[in-house]
């Protein structure tokens, strides 16, 4: 799925477009849809952990969003060497509007989510058996 960004990535504020690619209901890749061969790995966080955020009203005027809108929400996933090294960052999500092809990244107030980290272990989500 191809999304046009209306905010950058942090970091990267020449990506303009993107495309999303699901690897499973946990991973997803990001890439630049330049072919500049920036792409980042994302997780849904729905599926690690109790994950609730209010998307601002200008972050949804940005993407259009309305209470009929399909939305998905990915964090950025940083790879360690090990994939118990790997850090999620939980106040930094990135949101898609799927029904007008839109995406933004919005921080979130960390003190409106202390329970959110920039860098949390995906070994803390991951039960082992």
């Amino acid at each position: 799925m191809l999304f046009q960004l209306k905010s950058p990535i942090l970091g990267f504020d020449q990506v303009k477009s993107v495309e999303l690619t699901k690897s499973d209901d946990l991973f997803a890749i990001l890439a630049d849809s330049a072919k500049s061969g920036l792409q980042w790995t994302l997780v849904n966080p729905y599926h690690l952990r109790e994950y609730s955020l209010d998307i601002t009203a200008q972050a949804q005027e940005l993407l259009g969003i309305d209470e009929n809108s399909k939305v998905l929400v990915y964090n950025i996933l940083a790879l360690g060497t090990a994939t118990d090294d790997s850090e999620i960052n939980f106040l930094a999500p990135i949101i898609f509007n799927v029904d007008n092809s839109t995406a933004a990244q919005v921080v979130l107030d960390k003190k409106q989510h202390p329970d959110f980290g920039t860098a949390q272990k995906l070994s803390e989500f991951i039960v082992k058996s």
